[in-house]
């Protein structure tokens, strides 16, 4: 089923322009429009860099004539759920169209395709990263990440708390690019597997990372990489950062950034930010984006010292486009049944739906005629998914309806999660 309006079809047809897959040849030209759509006009048109997200049938064009006048591609990739299940997802990404052809139902057509396909592959859910909040919602997708960070006073933490765990045995080393790329993706794998809301890492992510390929209009400069190993050799954490170089006068006054922050354990986390609160030279250390429930500012003598980080701001947002497959493949926090009447205008998960979970926190989703006890739209079922939003809270801000009195609070029993969901990495 489809959002699109017959006057949208019938502009885009009188309009003469075409949504197809791009082809090989016309890869350089897709990305010199991407460019221009993100206002970056003249960068490398960089055919091999965006080849590395390249699938059949999945980079598509808004052809006017010859010239390629909106982009579009997406992805398959993983998304970790609550539970540690890896659920294949549609990541959609480089979506623009030219500032001469908005207002033509271009972004419509190219959505509504993308998300009847990704249905068509399995993915039960697609998510994206919004760069304008008013876009996305009219499509059925609700933030269900959050994007947050903090910024520590070196002067003020007196360093962490004394009696934190620790590993025996355990070590810091500091790593080059090349043993970054190998070392990198394989903690990765083992870390994503207990982070709701975490995706794969492909190709795209770790050459741009290490240098071994340059994004289009992207100064690298080579970060520092220090990795933990236990007493057995294992990796079991990396810290990736840049530090800049300013000086008042004669005294150093520079800021740590941390880039990428993987930790197996808290003892190891307890070990990466020690080290990186303790270099030399170093005022400030800046995360400027970590998981909403990491503890770091617990872990400091004095939590005062941990502001939040400015852009802290809604992050990855999703869309249900399969509602028993998805709501099937998670865990849950409780036992319980609620009703829910989905209102979604491209049918996808529009229905009234019966979430029941056993004391085992298995859950399933069946449609069902019973009275409803809440209802809410496509994007904040997206919002409540990974469990890092809440109902009352959408309830609260009249985004969802409460008809049985209670039940924002029994689903949100059910969908809560002991770690919230987090995904550090743009795509």
């Amino acid at each position: 089923m489809s959002s699109v309006t017959s006057v949208e079809q019938d502009a885009g047809e009188a309009d003469g322009i075409e949504i197809r897959v791009v082809g090989e040849d016309e890869l350089a030209a897709w990305g010199a429009a991407v460019s221009v759509g993100f206002l970056r006009a003249g960068l490398p048109d960089a055919p091999e860099f965006r080849r590395l997200r390249q699938f059949p049938e999945r980079t598509v064009g808004a052809f006017d004539g010859e010239r390629i006048v909106g982009t579009f591609r997406s992805f398959p990739t993983e998304l970790t759920l609550p539970g540690g299940a890896l659920l294949p997802v549609s990541a959609i990404t480089g979506v623009t169209v030219h500032p001469t052809h908005r207002r033509r139902g271009l972004l419509t057509r190219m959505m509504t395709r993308e998300l009847a396909a990704a249905r068509d592959r399995g993915e039960a859910v697609a998510i994206l990263i919004a760069a304008e909040y008013g876009i996305y919602g009219r499509f059925g997708f609700g933030p269900a990440t959050r994007h947050h960070g903090w910024r520590v006073d070196l002067s003020r933490t007196r360093g962490l708390r004394p009696g934190l765990p620790t590993v025996p045995g355990g070590r810091l080393d500091l790593i080059d690019m090349a043993e970054l790329g190998k070392l990198g993706p394989e903690l990765h794998e083992r870390w994503r597997r207990g982070r709701p809301g975490a995706i794969a890492r492909d190709a795209a992510f770790w050459k741009p990372l290490t240098g071994e390929m340059t994004m289009p209009g992207r100064e690298w400069k080579e970060p520092f990489a220090v990795v933990h190993r236990d007493a057995a050799g294992t990796v079991t954490g990396l810290a990736v950062y840049r530090v800049d170089d300013n000086w008042a006068g004669p005294v150093p006054d520079n800021t740590l950034t941390v880039r990428d922050f993987l930790a197996l354990d808290p003892p190891t986390e307890v070990a990466l930010w020690r080290y990186l609160l303790s270099v030399d030279w170093v005022r400030h250390v800046t995360v400027p984006n970590i998981a909403p429930d990491d503890p770091l500012p617990l872990l400091l003598a004095d939590p005062r010292a941990a502001r939040p980080y400015e852009d802290d701001c809604d992050f990855v947002w999703l869309r249900v486009l399969d509602v028993p497959a998805a709501f099937g493949a998670r865990t849950y926090g409780a036992p319980g049944r609620v009703v829910l009447d989905v209102a979604d205008p491209d049918g996808h998960a529009a229905g009234r739906w019966a979430l029941e979970v056993d004391p085992t926190g298995t859950g399933r989703v069946t449609r069902t005629d019973d009275p409803a006890d809440l209802a809410l739209g496509a994007a904040e079922l997206g919002r409540l998914y990974l469990g890092a939003e809440t109902a009352p809270r959408l309830a609260a801000a009249a985004l969802v309806t409460e008809l049985r009195r209670g039940a924002a609070q029994a689903l949100d029993l059910l969908l809560r999660t002991p770690l919230r969901a987090w995904n550090p990495d743009g795509f």
